[in-house]
């Protein structure tokens, strides 16, 4: 695929291109009023800004611009149906996502110039719910960003950006929604995932970094990185795993630091200068190509980053990947140093008759019990097998993956001959898992 942002990202010179800062913090210094936002019901949902209050959105993108950020992201970050709901919105989701496109579009027109071109990422953030907790299915969360994506790519966006990622099951529905666009527009667009790590070192639903790029490797994205949550300290051995192991593109878009409580808001410490050193030797030393900032950054944040870019080379990485599974928590690489990879074989109802009672009488905490004896003695992966006659084992690999997946720290090996079984463990499992005993018979 050639994209003029593509050939930009890759051009011989290797540009450190400059995201914009943070939206919501932007629109707060405007001071805006209930009547901004189109009456008492409707304020906080920044993304209605579009419709009622346009130039507020256009002020945003301008004064990043300005400060010559090269891409700036559209007003959407909340913009799915099951987020507008939560303000009677959800009809609006078309029209909402691509009206902010053409907001963004049209005032980036106003400084792009050939030296220096500025792009649109459609932003799509992580909803309010957590698909391997249980808040919503598979299908219906890929359903709400293929209808988002859908709008931001009618509406000319240059690159697709899933970002404040924390689950990576919802990654994966948003790359999947994202990808029924691209086949029914029969046109691709760039690709940009960008997780959240938390303080404590993971995603908020607990995957290392190393199981997130293990995860996402397959997929055709084109940059992969880290925003939110945390200033650009905590972001640094994360981001020095990606440079050491990551085939895509390295970003960094952090927070102006911790967020601290003053006087009930959110008040953001790191100042423009310490944002520019800390990314400068991101760039410099790990090989990040992508900066920019989060939570609480300003356009004066933004202007360093910009002055820091203009002269600034990217280290060249040496990267390799290990070839390994992954559970949503860590990685289990295929190759042992001291043993055969081993998988626990006993979550098998064709070959366990122990395994095949705790399934029929549905007690789906003796099956997660059975999973954690063998994580216990010594399994790198657990095969999964559901396959028994008179019963519906869509449904059962749906009931013991979802619950695997959050008390085991292991991959699993989803054992069936029929697809169907396999598709719907996959739905629920939101780490690299192994397909095993499918046949292709039926084409």
């Amino acid at each position: 695929m050639t994209h003029p942002f593509l050939e930009h990202l890759h051009s011989p010179n290797r540009p450190v291109l400059v995201f914009d800062g943070a939206m919501g913090t932007n629109l707060q210094t405007q001071n805006l009023t209930a009547e901004d936002f189109g009456g008492a019901q409707y304020e906080g949902c920044n993304e209605y800004l579009v419709h009622t209050n346009p130039e507020a959105v256009a002020k945003v993108h301008r004064d990043f611009l300005a400060a010559g950020a090269d891409v700036i992201e559209t007003d959407t970050f909340g913009a799915t149906s099951i987020v507008l709901a939560e303000y009677d919105l959800a009809d609006q989701t078309y029209y909402l996502n691509k009206t902010a496109v053409e907001i963004a579009k049209r005032v980036a027109a106003e400084f792009s110039t050939p030296e220096k071109p500025r792009f649109v990422a459609g932003s799509l953030g992580p909803t309010t719910k957590l698909p391997t907790l249980g808040h919503i299915d598979f299908d219906t969360l890929k359903a709400n960003f293929a209808e988002q994506a859908e709008a931001l790519f009618d509406g000319g966006v240059d690159l697709f950006l899933v970002e404040t990622c924390q689950d990576v099951l919802q990654i994966k529905a948003a790359l999947n929604g994202i990808e029924e666009v691209f086949a029914k527009k029969g046109e691709r667009r760039p690709l940009m995932v960008s997780v959240t790590m938390e303080s404590m070192g993971t995603m908020l639903v607990g995957s290392e970094i190393s199981a997130v790029l293990t995860i996402l490797a397959p997929y055709p994205i084109d940059i992969l990185g880290l925003n939110c949550a945390t200033g650009p300290d905590l972001m640094k051995p994360h981001i020095k795993y990606l440079s050491e192991h990551s085939p895509f593109i390295v970003s960094c878009i952090p927070n102006a630091g911790l967020p601290e409580n003053v006087g009930g808001q959110a008040h953001y410490r790191l100042t423009p200068m310490e944002l520019r050193m800390a990314l400068m030797h991101f760039v410099e030393d790990l090989g990040v190509q992508v900066i920019g900032g989060c939570c609480g950054t300003r356009p004066e944040h933004i202007q360093q980053l910009a002055e820091l870019a203009k002269t600034l080379k990217p280290k060249v990485r040496q990267h390799s990947l290990e070839p390994a599974a992954a559970s949503i928590y860590s990685t289990q690489p295929y190759d042992q140093d001291n043993s055969f990879l081993i998988v626990g074989e006993r979550l098998n109802a064709s070959g366990s008759k122990k395994c095949r009672d705790l399934l029929n009488a549905e007690d789906w905490d003796g099956l997660v019990s059975m999973a954690r004896a063998q994580v216990k003695e010594g399994a790198h992966i657990l095969d999964v097998n559901v396959d028994y006659v008179g019963r519906n084992g869509v449904h059962d690999i749906h009931e013991l993956v979802s619950r695997i997946v959050n008390n085991v720290t292991l991959p699993l090996m989803l054992d069936s001959t029929e697809w169907e079984k396999m598709e719907a463990g996959l739905k629920v499992a939101g780490g690299k898992c192994l397909l095993n005993s499918t046949n292709y018979e039926d084409g």
